[in-house]
C-alpha cells in the first residue's frame, strides 16, 4: 500500500461513515418524533429510550441500508476525485485502471468483514430487544396463544394443536399421526397435551388407534407419555424470528429441522443466504460505483449521485422481490438472496471493460 491508497481508503471509508450517521441522525429525529406519544404514554426515561431501543436501532439500520451507503459513498467521492482531475493525474503516473480499483477493494474487504458481523452477530440480538421494546411499549404484536398449529415433527410425523397456550405449556384438541409409505399407522387424538422438559410431552385423556392393514386396534386412558422432537417455542417461530438468531443459531435450528423431516425453513435458509450474499454485495456495489462516476463527465457529480440512487432503489428492489419469491416458494433461498449481486456485478464488469476501453 501506497500514500495514494491510503488517501483513496481514508476517503471512502470517511464518507461512507459520514453518510450513514448523517442519514442515521435524520432517520432517528424522525423515529422520536412519531413515537414521541408512545414514549410519554409509558413515561419512559431517557436511559431506558436509548438504552434499550435506540442502541439497537442504529445497527439494525446500518447494516439494512450498509450497500446503498457503500454505493452512493464511491459515487460521491469519486465523482469528486474525477471532477478534480486528480484520477487523471493518478493516470499520467502509469497507474492502470485496474491498480487504481486495488484501495477500493481493500476498503469494500473491510466493509465486507465489518457487514458479515454486524449482521450475523450483532444484529440478532440488538433485534430481539428492539422487536421486545417495540412489542412493550409502541405496537403490541405478540400472542401468548398459537392457534392451528401443525408441524411435520419428524419423518412421517404430522402434529396438529389446535390451540397451544404458552403460559402453561399446554394445547387444547390436538392429532398425532404417523405414517409409513404414505399410510397410516397410528393416530392419537387427545383433548389435552402438555409439554413437561426435554422432548417429553403427554397426552391427556387421549384415544389412540394402530392400523395394521385392515386391522384396527383402540386404546383409551387417561394420560400416554411420549417423546416428540419439538420445543413449545418453535410454534411461535416466524420468518421475523429467524433476524434474531445468529449465523450459529440459524444454521443449528436449519439442520434440526432438516434432520427431522420438516419442510418449512425456507424463510430461515433465505435469511441465512442473504447474510453471507449481503456483504458481497460491498465488492459487488463498489465496482459499480467506481465504473459509473471514474470518468470527468459534463455536469460533474449530480448525475452521477442521480444514477447511482436509481441503481441502488432497484437493486433494494430487486432484493426485496426475490426474497418474496422465495417466501411463496417460486425461487429457491440460493437464488433469491444471490440473485441481485449476480446481475449487478455483470453489469459492473460490462462497465469496467466498457470504461477500461
Amino acid at each position: 500500500m501506497k500514500k495514494l491508497d491510503w488517501y483513496i481508503i481514508r476517503k471512502f471509508l470517511g464518507t461512507f461513515v459520514f453518510s450513514i450517521l448523517l442519514i442515521l441522525s435524520i432517520g432517528i429525529v424522525f423515529d422520536i418524533t412519531e413515537k414521541m406519544d408512545n414514549f410519554y404514554e409509558y413515561q419512559l426515561t431517557w436511559r431506558e429510550i436509548i438504552g434499550d431501543y435506540y442502541i439497537n436501532f442504529i445497527p439494525y439500520y446500518t447494516n439494512m441500508f450498509c450497500q446503498l451507503f457503500i454505493f452512493i459513498s464511491v459515487i460521491f467521492f469519486t465523482s469528486k476525485l474525477a471532477g478534480n482531475s486528480e484520477i487523471i493525474a493518478m493516470m499520467a503516473t502509469g497507474m492502470s485502471l485496474q491498480r487504481l480499483l486495488v484501495p477500493y477493494m481493500f476498503s469494500a474487504f473491510i466493509l465486507f468483514v465489518f457487514t458479515f458481523w454486524l449482521g450475523g452477530y450483532v444484529i440478532p440480538p440488538a433485534s430481539g430487544k428492539l422487536l421486545d421494546f417495540t412489542d412493550k411499549y409502541i405496537d403490541h404484536f405478540t400472542s401468548d396463544n398459537a392457534r392451528n398449529v401443525q408441524m411435520k415433527v419428524g419423518p412421517g410425523t404430522i402434529l396438529y394443536i389446535e390451540t397451544f397456550r404458552q403460559s402453561n405449556q399446554t394445547g387444547y384438541r390436538t392429532s398425532f399421526e404417523r405414517f409409513e409409505d404414505k399410510t397410516l399407522k397410528t393416530r392419537i387424538t387427545a383433548d389435552r397435551i402438555v409439554y413437561d422438559s426435554a422432548y417429553n410431552w403427554h397426552f391427556e385423556t387421549y384415544v389412540r388407534r394402530d392400523f395394521d392393514g385392515l386391522r384396527e386396534s383402540l386404546t383409551r386412558g387417561a394420560r400416554l407419555d411420549t417423546v416428540i422432537n419439538l420445543l413449545p417455542e418453535e410454534m411461535f417461530l416466524t420468518a421475523e424470528m429467524a433476524q434474531q438468531m445468529t449465523n450459529t443459531e440459524l444454521s443449528s435450528y436449519i439442520e434440526r429441522q432438516i434432520e427431522r423431516g420438516a419442510s418449512n425453513t425456507e424463510a430461515f435458509e433465505t435469511e441465512m443466504h442473504k447474510r453471507r450474499a449481503s456483504p458481497v454485495g460491498a465488492f459487488v456495489m463498489t465496482l459499480l460505483g467506481f465504473v459509473l462516476s471514474c470518468r470527468k463527465v459534463r455536469g460533474g457529480m449530480g448525475k452521477n449521485l442521480g444514477i447511482g440512487i436509481v441503481l441502488s432503489a432497484l437493486y433494494i428492489l430487486f432484493s426485496t422481490v426475490s426474497g418474496t419469491f422465495s417466501a411463496g416458494g417460486l425461487m429457491s433461498p440460493f437464488w433469491a438472496a444471490w440473485l441481485p449481486n449476480f446481475i449487478f456485478l455483470i453489469i459492473g464488469i460490462s462497465l469496467y471493460i466498457r470504461v477500461r476501453k
